[in-house]
């Protein structure tokens, strides 16, 4: 619950009945400005198990006249005692895909002056570029476009006693140098050259891509290829995901030793491909899921005939290790795979504590991530279902494991878990601990050793590289200070 700029109202987002509320202080009585048969207030792409969140507040109209709220796409205006329709100010975002947001401007500045111009930050859910717009909301009306294109922006900060703003533009390959520019965005100056660093480097490309899931549901996805990539070619590619990323198709994704995930850039410029799919759940099903979303997109790409299928790998951390986990028990498709602080046993994993707070673990299986929906004692088959140790017989994937003993998030015997029982199946596997390290390492040495062990794991699988020592022997933990083996 909040209050107005001038405190006539408190106003809240109701969970349950996905509906927004005032309460007039002076009157001393209640609203219901929205319902959820005459406007969608809630995260329509809401897949898990609990109430939907609401898309905000853009804020309060001079005198707390008037309250501006978000839906998926549009700002619309409501009366706070509800006595006239709601308008929407707009008009188009829904229609034309483009989600509308408010830039404040000036970050002190309390109320939205009907009368003044106002600046817009829109997203295109089709493209996935983005724009700056000029709209006044005196009255409905499509906002005025100032700049928008194929490349990712965010809000610009105005300067305090002038209408300079500064800026930033970037795309996959094109680094988020600062412009200097008025309110029309019309005279830009360019004030940094950041992309001179990537001189005589192989900068890769990023691609948007579309499928359709096992399940009937229309994905997205971004393929990065390297910079030389020839169609006529058949390339090794590395699987990487987590949940949805195809809204970052022209990010910039910064070249650096990542505690978590690949670094993109030393992958496609290495000659792989690296494809970053969207995936879309279904409670208490959430590693079918992320098979079905996954696998259909691997194989549109296979279709277009770049991608060699016997060199194919598979990366994540958190939610995607666990996701390239269950993904090892139901396919052979990949030839190596690397988890990262992975949930393998569902049972155990509910039963945890974050031990960074203390937070019971449980919440995130009965109403968050983990997407179950329920208790183990209520839905005893889906929790062993979607846990992957239940079925690591199935295995036939080698699997390199990366899990600390001080990760607060996922709990580290999961990774003992994991190891333990594929080498007690005889599976080929591999199991980095940093001591003393987070959910990811931390160090910046850590993450450095942490990506080259990965690096070469995927390429000796994939491209057939000799197998480093500390693949073929390991390293005792005793050694480890001195002796990398590699």
């Amino acid at each position: 619950m909040q209050l107005s700029p001038k405190g006539s109202f408190a106003y809240w987002y109701n969970a349950p009945d996905s509906s927004w509320y005032t309460y007039d202080m002076a009157a001393r009585k209640e609203y219901k400005l929205t319902t959820p048969e005459n406007f969608t207030a809630w995260d329509e792409d809401n897949d898990v198990p609990d109430y939907p969140a609401a898309h905000g507040v853009a804020g309060w109209t001079t005198d707390d006249k008037q309250v501006l709220i978000y839906d998926r796409y549009d700002i619309w205006q409501f009366d706070p005692r509800a006595t006239k329709e709601p308008v929407n100010l707009t008009v188009n975002g829904r229609k034309e895909m483009i989600t509308y947001r408010l830039v404040k401007l000036d970050k002190e500045e309390r109320d939205i002056s009907l009368n003044k111009r106002q600046i817009l930050i829109g997203f295109n859910e089709k493209s996935k570029g983005y724009g700056y717009y000029r709209a006044q909301f005196s009255k409905a009306a499509v906002p005025s476009m100032l700049m928008a294109g194929n490349y990712m922006l965010k809000s610009p900060l105005k300067a305090k006693k002038s209408d300079a703003v500064l800026y930033t533009v970037e795309t996959f390959q094109q680094y988020p140098d600062l412009h200097l520019s008025d309110l029309d965005f019309a005279k830009s100056v360019k004030l940094t050259n950041g992309v001179a660093q990537q001189d005589g480097f192989n900068w890769g490309t990023a691609e948007l891509v579309h499928w359709i899931s096992l399940d009937g549901r229309p994905l997205e996805g971004v393929v990065y290829k390297p910079a030389d990539f020839d169609p006529a070619k058949k390339y090794p590619m590395i699987v990487n995901f987590y949940e949805r990323n195809a809204e970052t198709l022209y990010g910039y994704r910064m070249p650096e030793p990542h505690r978590s995930t690949i670094d993109y850039h030393y992958y496609t410029s290495n000659g792989y491909l690296v494809f970053n799919p969207d995936v879309r759940y279904k409670d208490g099903y959430p590693g079918e899921s992320c098979y079905n979303s996954i696998m259909p997109g691997i194989s549109a790409l296979i279709a277009q005939g770049y991608v060699d299928e016997k060199a194919i790998g598979a990366q994540g951390h958190s939610w995607g290790g666990y996701q390239v986990a269950y993904l090892a028990t139901r396919t052979n498709l990949f030839a190596a795979i690397e988890s990262g602080a992975p949930v393998v046993n569902m049972f155990s994993a509910y039963g945890g504590i974050r031990w960074g707070t203390g937070l019971n673990r449980s919440f995130q299986y009965e109403h968050g991530q983990s997407r179950i929906g329920g208790t183990p004692w209520q839905k005893p088959l889906n929790y062993m279902e979607n846990s992957p140790l239940f079925t690591m017989d199935k295995v036939q994937t080698p699997i390199l494991i990366m899990h600390n003993d001080n990760d607060g998030h996922v709990p580290w015997y999961q990774g003992i878990e994991y190891f333990v029982a594929l080498k007690r199946l005889q599976k080929p596997a591999w199991l980095l601990n940093y001591t003393g390290e987070v959910h990811w390492p931390m160090r910046m040495a850590n993450r450095i050793d942490f990506q080259k062990r990965m690096f070469q794991f995927f390429d000796h699988y994939l491209r057939n590289q000799p197998m480093p020592d500390w693949m073929k022997e390991g390293v005792p933990a005793v050694e480890r200070d001195f002796e990398l083996g590699y």
